[in-house]
């Protein structure tokens, strides 16, 4: 099972082709990425050495209060532009006659912005545990997807990462259940004893978040609760690398769940496809049947019948 990467490959390619081009042209590009992030990648007639990347996130308002404006400014400040507008959040603006000879790292960071914009609730309760208050932290939502949410709280000795995900079709619901025991089961394995601990409940929302009005409960609502302890948070790589792999639980878990359907559809239309071998394989070959056969001396003959005379011996029935 593969780990999904934590930057946007398609725009990381995009952008990369526009700064190694020896003539500017013009461009109008739209990607979309995960949690239904859009980018908008664009250049004007008149000035074609000026490339702006629009990005819009329907939950930028609610990261914003978790220090997202002070993680772009970190990240991205020569490249902010104030003269964000219309749909779009965030404005990137870039001179393709003034880059850093880095141009293949420049397009890997951008590439990273919903990560690092996403990254600021996790930032903000690991900055609260190392600060060793008392009690736990704020309570910290982002309504990344319709109907979906990442809750982070942390705490003194612990931070804790809720998702509620939706399961839409039964058969998702199903296989949802199976990968997410899974998750619960597999920290009891020796090799894999450094895993954050997991729960699962369905319908019914985890006590950190039960008293929040307009949760969904019914069956097609699951909660997946990771408990992070100091070892996955204290290091700062090991920091990084959590912030990235937790971000993306969602969508590897449905990714994960449509290669199993399709896994499984496959295996169906082999097996029917087997069978229709073996029943075309028992059908009488009427060719065979029907073919003219010789007699001892060689003479072609055919079978033919012939009505039988109404007799009382015969009862009247027709013979060979």
């Amino acid at each position: 099972m593969i780990l999904l990467e934590p930057n946007s490959y398609v725009l990381e390619e995009t952008l990369l082709a526009r700064f190694n081009s020896e003539k500017h042209e013009v461009v109008d590009i739209t990607l979309v990425d995960f949690d239904n992030v859009i980018y908008h990648v664009q250049t004007q007639a008149e000035q074609r050495n000026l490339l702006t990347l629009g990005v819009e996130m329907k939950y930028f308002n609610e990261v914003v209060q978790y220090g997202a404006n002070e993680i772009l400014q970190r990240e991205y400040g020569p490249y902010l532009s104030s003269s964000a507008s219309g749909q779009y959040q965030i404005t990137l603006e870039f001179n393709l006659d003034s880059l850093p000879e880095d141009k293949a790292g420049l397009a890997k960071h951008v590439s990273m912005l919903k990560r690092n914009v996403l990254a600021s609730p996790f930032v903000r309760a690991f900055e609260y545990w190392e600060s060793q208050q008392e009690g736990a932290g704020p309570l910290m939502a982002t309504h990344y997807r319709e109907d979906e949410a990442i809750y982070v709280q942390a705490q003194q000795d612990r931070v804790t990462v809720i998702f509620s995900t939706l399961f839409r079709e039964e058969v998702d619901r199903v296989l949802g259940r199976v990968f997410l025991q899974e998750f619960v089961d597999a920290r009891r394995q020796a090799s894999i004893q450094n895993a954050p601990q997991v729960f699962y409940s369905s319908r019914e929302a985890p006590l950190e978040i039960r008293h929040l009005p307009g949760l969904k409960q019914d069956e097609s609502v699951g909660y997946v609760s990771f408990v992070l302890f100091p070892r996955h948070f204290a290091d700062a790589d090991v920091r990084e690398k959590t912030i990235s792999q937790i971000q993306l639980f969602r969508d590897y878990l449905h990714y994960h769940i449509k290669c199993a359907k399709a896994y499984m559809h496959s295996r169906m239309r082999t097996r029917v496809t087997s069978f229709l071998k073996v029943i075309n394989r028992a059908k009488p070959d009427r060719t065979t049947a029907t073919s003219e056969k010789r007699t001892a001396t060689g003479r072609y003959f055919r079978p033919q019948f012939r009505q039988a005379s109404a007799s009382p011996q015969l009862g009247g029935e027709s013979e060979w």
